[in-house]
């Protein structure tokens, strides 16, 4: 699937260590709500639920708007079927209009432009971080109620985007036809002929970009030039071993893509489909990242799509990211608080020693790089 676009050491209780690998946001966004007539509130100014009065008051708003339309949100992609089907449940006044759920996190902007000022118009965005940052001037800011859960390194600081659940970039394969490859170069031997796939293009995809970023880092660069990476799938390219298809679960349980770059939970869904599926994080530096959540600032249902932050960010639905196989953003925070789901967060997958993730300028600048260099280097 391609909502590929999709974009802080990730293990255990997660995120500290990724302190030194923080990027600082400053936010350009507006202040308060403003208050129309008495116990009214302008929902689609309002940036915490404090704005509403209480969480009731604001599900009272999203219920007498009636609806909320998400977009890039494929059901096998990090639990989401279950998330969507929970807030269905709990809110059935709110019909969610299910939009495109294979378009990339370029795409999902496009839609909000493309659609401005009708009620068709996307409420919400699930973003990689590099086309979050390229388009700040598209969301409301708004900050949760756990926002103090969530760490620094993951959010805008005024709530235009938040880091909501993340993972580590993987190469899925079916062991059926490959050994499991033991390191990046494996990739260019002849045996892996048209059978290696990236999620998506890396100039719009998340998953696509941080399949360079790994690739990257794996080939002895940084984070502050992924001209290694580009190089690699060049050179795989050249060598016959790159496949040019979209990766969803259909392709890989009929086999047409046998190897997939991939976040680690969403190669992992794929067992479900493909019986010899299997998933390695490579041996080495690892390459972690988190999808974000945002608000479109002419959302046609502003209260609706308050609240389905609200509803991403609660306990019950941070659980649901982890039964996904994600690591959710406020994970340290519950674990301390014990409202972790422990035995789900025993079993996430070992991850390497060394992670990196990239700040808002490395990937400003590996964003510039990609546009320049990646069509060519691929064609």
């Amino acid at each position: 699937m391609s909502h590929n676009h999709r974009p802080v050491r990730l293990a255990g209780a997660g995120i500290a260590m990724f302190a030194t690998a923080a990027f600082i946001l400053t936010g350009c966004a507006s202040g308060a709500a403003s208050t129309l007539a008495a116990g009214t509130v302008d929902a689609a100014t309002a940036t915490s639920v404090s704005d509403f009065g209480t969480l009731a008051d604001l599900e009272a708003a999203a219920k007498a708007e009636g609806a909320l339309n998400v977009i890039a949100l494929p059901r096998d992609w990090a639990n989401y079927g279950e998330i969507l089907d929970l807030f269905a449940q709990k809110y059935p006044e709110i019909t969610i209009d299910e939009q495109s759920p294979d378009v990339s996190s370029a795409e999902e902007i496009q839609a909000a432009k493309t659609n401005s000022g009708l009620d068709t118009a996307p409420d919400v965005f699930d973003i990689g971080l590099t086309v979050a940052l390229q388009n700040t001037a598209v969301f409301a800011p708004y900050q949760v109620a756990t926002w103090a859960d969530i760490p620094d390194v993951l959010k805008e600081s005024t709530g235009l985007f938040v880091g909501d659940y993340g993972g580590y970039m993987s190469i899925g394969y079916d062991s059926s036809k490959f050994d499991a490859p033991a390191a990046l170069d494996d990739l260019l031997d002849p045996a892996y002929k048209s059978a290696v796939a990236i999620n998506g293009d890396p100039t719009q995809a998340g998953a696509a970009f941080a399949a360079v970023g790994l690739a990257t880092v794996q080939s002895d660069g940084t984070l502050d030039d992924f001209q290694p990476g580009i190089d690699f799938f060049s050179d795989l390219n050249k060598a016959g071993n790159m496949l040019k298809v979209d990766v969803t679960t259909a392709t890989v349980a009929s086999g047409e893509t046998p190897v997939v770059f991939d976040w680690d939970y969403l190669n992992a869904s794929h067992a479900t489909d493909n019986k010899n599926w299997k998933v390695v994080v490579l041996p080495g530096t690892g390459y972690a990242g988190y999808y974000n959540q945002a608000i479109n600032k002419e959302a046609p249902h502003p209260a609706a799509a308050r609240l389905w932050q609200e509803f991403l960010f609660s306990d019950e639905v941070q659980n649901l990211w982890l039964k996904g196989g994600a690591r959710p953003a406020r994970m340290e925070a519950m674990t301390t608080a014990g409202t972790i789901d422990a035995a789900l967060a025993a079993a996430l997958p070992k991850v390497p020693a060394e992670t990196v993730v990239p700040t808002e300028a490395q990937s400003k600048t590996a964003g510039d790089l990609l546009g320049q260099e990646w069509a060519a280097a691929i064609q």
